[in-house]
């Protein structure tokens, strides 16, 4: 059987602000067409990684490497060039413009000066269902659709727009169970396509036990556990919680 080669290696990073250190030596590794749950407390460094990752923060040390070559990621731009985008809880959807224009925000189809509105919605209604969002209208305003409609379209964006690695945050934060199992499924079909590979963030642990791969815990800045999820369990990774905090208790547990 062949071994899936690593599409993202990070190595030794570090990262400080003043006094404060975020990151001491993290080791992070994900595999082609994975999905690896990332976990730990508020202020343990996730989202600073994220940052790192995504080219919004530089490392103080360490090294990133993309397809087997370091890289040094300049901006967000820098890093979405290379294939890694982020969808942050807040989306960054504008309410009031429709699906299809938000599909395309800043890649707008044009026929000389004007917007070509009629290939956009035909692209934009072509690609959701080939991931499996149903949406009755995308020229209705993203205002008008639930909170896990509205994530779909955002990881849909970033997949359309060539992202082979995604890199989510707390993508079912505040979201019911009808919601969370439409974002589950979504996540579930990239990881079925194999050619996403994909880092989220959590704070539920039966939702990264359910769609990952397998599971880093983030602790003071650094990763103390890696394995994959079929040799782990709920209460495994409660208790590397409880150990640390004895007086809170992850969601999911």
């Amino acid at each position: 059987m062949t071994v899936p080669s690593d599409v993202l290696v990070v190595e030794g990073v570090a990262k400080k602000f003043g006094a404060l250190t975020a990151l001491r030596d993290v080791n992070m590794r994900l595999a082609q067409g994975e999905v690896l749950g990332l976990i730990g407390d508020n202020g343990a460094g996730k989202s600073t990684l994220i940052k790192i990752i995504c080219g919004f923060h530089a490392p103080d040390t360490g090294r990133i490497l993309v397809d087997g070559t370091e890289v040094a990621l300049r901006s967000v731009d820098h890093a979405r060039s290379l294939g890694i985008d982020t969808v942050y809880q807040d989306l960054a959807l504008i309410n009031e413009l429709s699906v299809y224009h938000n599909m395309f925000l800043n890649r707008e189809h044009r026929i000389g000066p004007l917007l070509n509105n009629r290939l956009m919605r035909r692209l934009a209604t072509s690609h959701l269902a080939a991931m499996g969002v149903d949406l009755p209208d995308v020229s209705v305003e993203v205002a008008k659709l639930s909170g896990g409609q509205r994530q779909a379209v955002a990881v849909a964006r970033s997949v359309y727009s060539a992202a082979r690695i995604l890199l989510l945050d707390e993508p079912l934060a505040a979201m019911g169970a009808k919601e969370g199992t439409l974002i589950l499924d979504l996540i579930a079909d990239l990881k079925a396509r194999g050619d996403v590979s994909i880092i989220i963030i959590a704070h539920n642990y039966a939702h990264v036990l359910q769609v990952c791969d397998r599971v880093n815990v983030l602790q003071h800045g650094k990763i103390t556990f890696d394995k994959p999820t079929s040799d782990t369990s709920l209460s495994e990774l409660t208790n590397l919680v409880i150990a640390e905090y004895p007086t809170r208790r992850p969601k999911g547990t």
